[in-house]
């Protein structure tokens, strides 16, 4: 039950009625909460939208709207505001109907249908398998998960996919590095890495395997004796790891995508082929990039994509000197084969270093597609790690970064996930590994499982007098809640379906953690009215049926929490006698 959209058809009808029916403008017609709470319940535009189809000033158009939605039996009170805006209050019969339907359908409460099962492909973690994942992996990984996950609950059949770049020059880097630990597990002589290699020490444990294996066979011999079995152990033991430290945050993909696999299998082929008949690759000779010299610049003819004619600076190769396939050539195959499994809408999440990589690879998706396919970008910036307002110092075992592993182990998978979520995607993230660890309101993961501690708390003082939360939830007299707290907390708890639905059609998570602080904040405000005043108590001495009714308004807020969290990829504090016994809640 979403009651925005319940007023909205509401006032869609009155619109027909006045003689509106361009649907254009009623598809323009909105039903949201005004910006002070003080105007009212719902804001709508309708008068303003009429205006110019109808001829006539949007005021007068207000007045007559006013006159037909007043007499509906959910409007209390409606008023013109500025130019033409309409202010509803909305009966509290509304709202109190919210927390009931919360009580019924439980977590279903929120969902929706409005992805209508399109399939959404959400790429997202695609670290390059040459090490573990590290911190500022985390910030993408659990942004893309949340969001598949938001997605979902609103009806998207998604696909959660991992890209493995296991092809190229880094993977060459990286079996040489592998290759040095070997020599040095044999020959116990300490070698040193060069710039372009992987110094960190997780790189033993894989040399080791290697040895278990092979023995000593490799010293000495050629590159190409133990390049490719250095390579394939390599990315395996890589992938594996990547694997289990995305587990440890509760992240798993559905599928996983070869680079290399996608060159065996000629894809580069057969998207350069399918570019060619779309007049969209050609011979041509690029200009030196701006601040490098002509003579460092080797001018040439090369296989160019006509990015450029979807807003990139330059056209983009697709082959190198050597003639081998550039890694956007490998790129604009990847994202082929995804055409290919009938995906409607495909999703990137990539860091911020990523940017101008974005329209090349939308013209690519445009070329292949004719513009059928949906593509958005996600951009996560950095996280900027501290520990008490200090940055925290690299690792050397881990090769120069801090691993998200160690991160885990320091402030746990649920904190770690919360906080990513406390700053839009594409806004710099401050995470600091002693604050978030505080049991204070200023925490705002602890703020919101406070909430939970304290509603549990009601739960066990509930059992110990007697009093079943499970047993005939229809007869919960919601009406009996009163009091301003009470009705803001409620009002809140009725926007829940909107605020999930406005987070996914934007793609923004964060939304989510924003909610559920301020359901919490809600609670807490509510709580601690009763320190001061018993008569606010959740238990009231004498009144079984407004303790009943304050008690359900706790199990709600408690269930939408639960639902939020689920979505961030959170736990809930340990669950409630009355949940362990039941597990109805």
């Amino acid at each position: 039950m979403n009651i925005f959209e319940d007023i909205r058809e509401i006032i869609i009808n009155v619109a027909i009625s006045i003689g509106i029916k361009d649907t254009n403008i009623l598809n323009k017609i909105t039903a949201e909460p005004p910006k002070d709470d003080s105007n009212g319940d719902i804001a709508t535009n309708i008068a303003l939208l009429s205006s110019k189809f109808l001829k006539k000033n949007p005021k007068e158009i207000a007045i007559d709207i006013v006159a037909i939605i007043i007499k509906n039996k959910f409007i209390n009170e409606a008023k013109i505001a500025g130019p033409g805006f309409i202010n509803l209050s909305l009966d509290k019969a509304i709202f109190y109907k919210c927390c009931q339907n919360v009580l019924i359908h439980k977590h279903e409460y929120g969902k929706s249908n409005y992805g209508k099962l399109e399939k959404v492909n959400i790429e997202y973690v695609s670290a390059n398998p040459t090490g573990p994942m590290h911190i500022g992996h985390a910030r993408g990984a659990v942004f893309g998960d949340s969001l598949a996950n938001l997605l979902e609950y609103v009806g998207y059949d998604i696909t959660r996919e991992y890209y493995i770049n296991d092809s190229g020059q880094q993977i060459i880097n990286l079996a040489k590095s592998v290759y040095f630990r070997y020599l040095e597990l044999l020959n116990k002589d300490k070698i040193l890495f060069t710039d372009d290699m992987y110094p960190g020490e997780y790189l033993i444990p894989v040399a080791q395997i290697i040895i278990n294996k092979y023995g000593d066979r490799f010293i000495g011999a050629e590159d190409s004796e133990w390049i490719e079995i250095f390579k394939k152990i390599s990315i395996d033991c890589m992938m594996n790891l990547i694997k289990k430290d995305l587990l440890s945050i509760n992240i798993s993909h559905d599928v996983f995508t070869s680079e290399n696999s996608l060159k065996l299998n000629g894809y580069i082929d057969k998207v350069v082929n399918i570019l060619d008949k779309n007049n969209m690759i050609y011979e041509g000779v690029l200009e030196a990039p701006k601040g490098l010299k002509k003579e460092d610049w080797e001018s040439r003819p090369q296989l160019l994509f006509k990015s450029t004619l979807h807003g990139d600076d330059t056209d983009r190769p697709l082959k190198k000197s050597d003639n081998s396939w550039t890694y956007f050539a490998a790129d604009a195959a990847y994202h082929y084969e995804k055409y290919l499994r009938k995906f409607t809408s495909i999703i990137n999440i990539w860091g911020a270093d990523h940017g101008g990589y974005v329209k090349r690879i939308e013209g690519i998706i445009k070329s292949i597609s004719e513009s059928s396919i949906k593509f958005n970008v996600k951009l996560c910036q950095l996280v900027n790690l501290s520990d008490n307002g200090k940055p925290v110092k690299m690792s050397k075992r881990a090769g120069n970064f801090i691993t998200m592993k160690s991160v885990v182990n320091s402030v746990g998978a649920d904190v770690l996930r919360f906080i990513m979520l406390t700053r839009k995607n594409d806004a710099p993230l401050d995470f600091d590994m002693l604050k978030v660890k505080e049991q204070s309101k200023d925490n705002p993961v602890y703020y919101v499982q406070y909430a939970n501690i304290r509603i549990n708390s009601l739960y066990k003082k509930a059992i110990n007098i007697g009093i079943d939360l499970n047993s005939d939830l229809k007869n919960i007299n919601f009406s009996l809640l009163k009091e301003p707290s009470e009705l803001s907390l409620i009002k809140i708890i009725s926007k829940w379906p909107r605020q999930v639905e406005l987070a996914a059609i934007a793609n923004e998570p964060h939304r989510i953690t924003f909610y559920l602080n301020d359901l919490a904040s809600a609670f807490h405000y509510s709580w601690s009215l009763g320190n001061t005043k018993s008569e606010l108590r959740y238990f009231v001495e004498g009144d079984i049926n407004l303790t009943l009714a304050r008690l359900s308004l706790a199990k709600v807020v408690k269930i939408i929490l639960f639902s939020g969290l689920s979505i961030i990829g959170v736990k809930s504090v340990e669950g409630s006698p009355i949940e362990q016994r039941k597990n109805n809640v």
